[in-house]
């Protein structure tokens, strides 16, 4: 079957920004004026499109990331729009994984704003070429120039206007742009929905006229011919400018800025125009690359995005759908697809079978006879599948690299208020987190309560409304608890022997460890240094086995133990009683036994938490964040307000966003990231310990 749409006219792209910036918003319109939908929704009234989940209808927030198929300008575009809160961070790493552009979503009171910095990151850590857009012109307060030297200063990049606005606030009307060096208008009668091209008006021509210099001057940095042309004192052409400036953001030397209102519904269609105009199709970036050692020639294995190619995709979300049932949505970097091919899962090295091919609108869907290089799909039928997994060619076998995922920071213990419940509740549990990997689920066998841990407060709360409401159960929650962590301050070396003898063959084992603490975040290492066959090498996996065992749940409190160094110096063995069980509690129990020698200390996950507040409530806010052990790290005025950042333990936050509403009568608002994790003070290390000794969650 021939391909319809040439790769040169496909676009993936995401929309990524702070929350309330406007993303879902300007998707909606987005989808309006490509004809994908006939009815503007709104947010505010819980009928917008992307946003399908009751969750999000009732919040009026975006929870997962919804993808979407259109068409503008004969270009197929593939959008994914992410949700801003921190809690739900996974969407949009996992979107930006697959991503080849995105828009970067400003509000223009707000600026750059704490989860701006953290996609904005997310998106450079995957080299993802980006345009932004300043939304929410209409807002009093609206400073656009404001707003792109914030970008410039905070974001450390190259950002260059391709439109100014034609007023700010309530005055806004128009955009000028830049490229055409024309006015858009738009018709107010309409209510912003159709627009027309004019003459600047004389008052903007000198900053319009400056303003398309830099562009002109930027776009010849990175461009040899247009810098000849320049210097020579050439005007280019609409076709040099435009060439030039889509290179330079391919390359990600440029970030092309744009403006508008997407609630007016102004803007949206010279934004559409830049997603096609700027950002590049599947064929212009870089071959994918296998995370497999180089071979021979010292390269790694790639494949080019050509439908000629051996087929290879990655797996990058998990849906469980109540109706077509689990759902994986997949990119597709090389090759093509087809319904009921076998395809080979590099990642579990095992084939399966590929049942519909779907094409994602929201929650709903349309089949497909085929994938092809660079579409963005749902599949149905890999049951094994999972976030991150490699699909390809098994006569061609490549594994992709993967998604990293940031380690869940909040715990609450779930039970169902009918015990029959309880397979029925592992069930879903087991669903949810297969969709979700920042969402983990144990079984605390001391307690006989299960653990489910995720991002923070609010993601938890959503898990525990999904139960009710998608799986019908009703369940209880206990006190939200945080996943800290142990580690040692000293190094300490001993020897352990394991010796049990009960009649016939018994169990030997004898290891000298030595432990020593790491820098923080630097992880676990295991290093073998026994010599002479003191300890046969086939047991030596039994030993760090063993103690991989032992560091899941610390002797000092029960907490996953980090960031250590065990070194194993020497043992000896029995020819017939030692075994790899022997040596793996060796391996173990010594372990245990000489980590509560180092000193041990409890480490907790540390929040950079920024409160954006009305002057007159800077004191008590302040106060607040000090009398929950935060530091201040930073106090600055931005656009009228005082933006005060600090660093404040987690376990402290608890109930937070109530209480900085009623010390500010609801006028201040405030937002948190992980950061790193800090030792705990000594204090409360032992009311700590007490507690979990109480609760029987020290082994």
């Amino acid at each position: 079957m021939p391909r319809t749409t040439p790769l040169s006219r496909i676009r993936n792209i995401g929309i990524m920004a702070h929350i309330d910036a406007g993303k879902t918003t300007c998707s909606e319109r987005i989808l309006f004026y490509a004809g994908k939908t006939h009815k503007l929704g709104e947010v505010h009234d819980g009928a917008a499109t992307m946003d399908f989940m009751p969750q999000e209808k009732e919040r009026g927030i975006t929870i997962q990331s919804a993808a979407t198929t259109l068409t503008w300008d004969n270009h197929q575009i593939t959008l994914i729009d992410t949700p801003g809160h921190v809690d739900f961070t996974v969407e949009v790493e996992r979107s930006l994984r697959v991503l080849d552009g995105a828009v970067a979503l400003f509000c223009a009171v707000g600026g750059v704003q704490p989860q701006s910095e953290k996609v904005w990151r997310q998106s450079e850590k995957y080299e993802v070429p980006k345009i932004a857009f300043v939304n929410k012109m209409d807002r009093i307060g609206a400073d656009f120039f404001g707003v792109l030297s914030d970008i410039q200063a905070s974001l450390k990049c190259n950002a260059v206007p391709v439109v100014l606005p034609i007023g700010a606030s309530e005055t806004f009307s128009g955009v000028i742009d830049l490229v055409e060096m024309k006015a858009v208008r738009y018709d107010e009668a309409s209510g912003g929905v159709k627009y027309g091209y004019a003459d600047i008006p004389a008052e903007l021509k000198p900053l319009a006229e400056e303003w398309h210099a830099h562009l002109v001057e930027k776009c010849a940095e990175s461009d040899d011919a247009l810098m000849e042309s320049y210097l020579a004192g050439q005007e280019p052409t609409k076709d040099e400018l435009l060439r030039a400036l889509r290179a330079a953001t391919v390359r990600r030397e440029i970030v092309p800025v744009l403006c508008g209102s997407a609630f007016r519904n102004k803007g949206i269609q010279q934004l559409l125009d830049a997603i096609v105009r700027y950002l590049p199709a599947p064929d212009e970036i870089p071959p994918i690359a296998s995370a497999d050692a180089p071979g021979a020639d010292g390269d790694p294995e790639t494949r080019e995005p050509s439908d000629d190619a051996p087929f290879s995709a990655l797996a990058f979300k998990i849906v469980a759908d109540r109706h077509a049932g689990k759902l994986t949505y997949i990119r597709v970097y090389s090759g093509t697809l087809a319904a009921g091919d076998n395809v080979y899962n590099s990642a579990l090295e095992k084939p399966q079978r590929v049942g519909r091919i779907l094409r994602m609108h929201a929650n709903h869907s349309v089949q497909l006879e085929e994938a092809r290089t660079g579409d963005i799909v749902a599949i149905v039928g890999l049951a094994h599948t999972r976030t991150g997994d490699t699909l390809c060619d098994e006569e061609h076998p490549i594994r992709l690299s993967s998604i990293e995922f940031p380690p869940p920071v909040v715990s609450v213990s779930v039970r169902p208020e009918e015990t029959s419940d309880n397979d029925k509740l592992a069930d879903a549990l087991h669903k949810l987190s297969d969709e979700d990997p920042t969402f983990t689920v144990r079984f605390d066998e001391e307690t006989g309560e299960t653990v489910i841990s995720g991002m923070g407060e609010l993601h938890l709360e959503i898990i525990i409304d999904r139960l009710r409401r998608e799986y019908g159960l009703k369940t209880k929650a206990g006190r939200p608890e945080v996943a800290c962590r142990e580690t040692g301050t000293q190094r300490v070396e001993g020897s352990y022997k394991h010796v049990k003898q009960t009649g016939g063959r018994g169990q030997y084992a004898h290891v000298v460890l030595a432990i020593e603490p790491r820098d923080a975040g630097s992880g676990f290492e295991f290093s073998n240094e026994v010599v002479g066959g003191r300890i046969p090498s086939s047991f030596i996996p039994a030993v760090e086995k063993g103690v991989i065992s032992a560091m899941r749940s610390g002797p000092y409190a029960g907490y996953p133990i980090v960031d250590l160094k065990v070194r194993l110096l020497d043992g000896s063995y029995h020819e017939v009683d030692s075994s790899d069980f022997a040596f793996q509690e060796a391996g173990r129990a010594g372990f245990r036994e000489l980590f509560l020698k180092m000193s041990p200390i409890l480490l907790e996950p540390i929040m950079n938490v920024e409160v954006s507040t009305p002057e007159e409530y800077m004191g008590a806010v302040s106060g607040s964040i000090c009398q929950r052990r935060g530091r201040i790290e930073t106090m600055e005025e931005k656009h009228g307000r005082r933006e005060i950042r600090g660093m404040v333990p987690l376990a402290e936050m608890f109930g937070y966003a109530n209480a900085v509403r009623s010390l500010t009568q609801g006028r201040a608002s405030f937002s948190m990231r992980f950061e790193r994790y800090e030792a705990v003070p000594f204090f409360l290390t032992e009311e700590i310990i007490k507690k979990r000794r109480s609760e029987g969650k020290i082994h």
